[in-house]
């Protein structure tokens, strides 16, 4: 029988890469698509990243990642949260929110799926923190946990260099 933390696991790298453009065409055909108007119908993502180059984008997502982790970092402290016991989990995460501070200019939540990512940014509800955090300390991503909660460690910190091994570089 598999654990519900195996579980969680499992499934939460998979809702990030589908929020992300992993599944997305070649770059030459994204940026094209993203300058290309077709009809009202058609509303195309549009990438705060699209005219970078790619050690632009690199450097970028060092610098997002470095100020996510120190922003959770700081958070977890502020509020008297936890990660979870895993810390793979809170860097998938943290690798989340600095992809799309990058792509969108804000820290969407990574873990849910959005029909239109740079309308929900623009709303700020689910940027992080996200409401149901600030107001209730629910954190559905696994990154913020308080201590009664099952999979919450010990732990109130983790490096980047952590965050990065953890995701198998940047």
């Amino acid at each position: 029988m598999i654990s519900i933390r195996s579980a969680l696991l499992t499934i939460i790298p998979l809702i990030w890469a589908l929020n992300t453009e992993a599944f997305a065409p070649s770059s030459s055909l994204v940026a094209s698509t993203r300058t290309y108007k077709t009809s009202q119908l058609t509303k195309c993502y549009e990438s705060k990243d699209a005219n970078m180059t790619d050690e632009e984008r690199e450097i970028a997502m060092e610098k997002a990642l470095k100020a996510m982790t120190a922003f959770s970092n700081k958070y977890t402290e502020n509020t008297g949260t936890y990660y979870c016991s895993d810390l793979s989990v809170p860097a998938v995460v943290i690798k989340g929110l600095a992809e799309h501070k990058v792509t969108l200019g804000a820290p969407l939540c990574p873990c849910r799926f959005y029909d239109d990512k740079e309308k929900e940014a623009k709303e700020g509800y689910w940027n992080c923190p996200c409401v149901p955090m600030r107001e209730r300390h629910e954190c559905h991503c696994m990154l913020f946990l308080t201590e009664d909660n099952d999979f919450a460690g010990k732990d109130t910190n983790i490096s980047y260099e952590q965050v990065c091994k953890s995701c198998g570089g940047m």
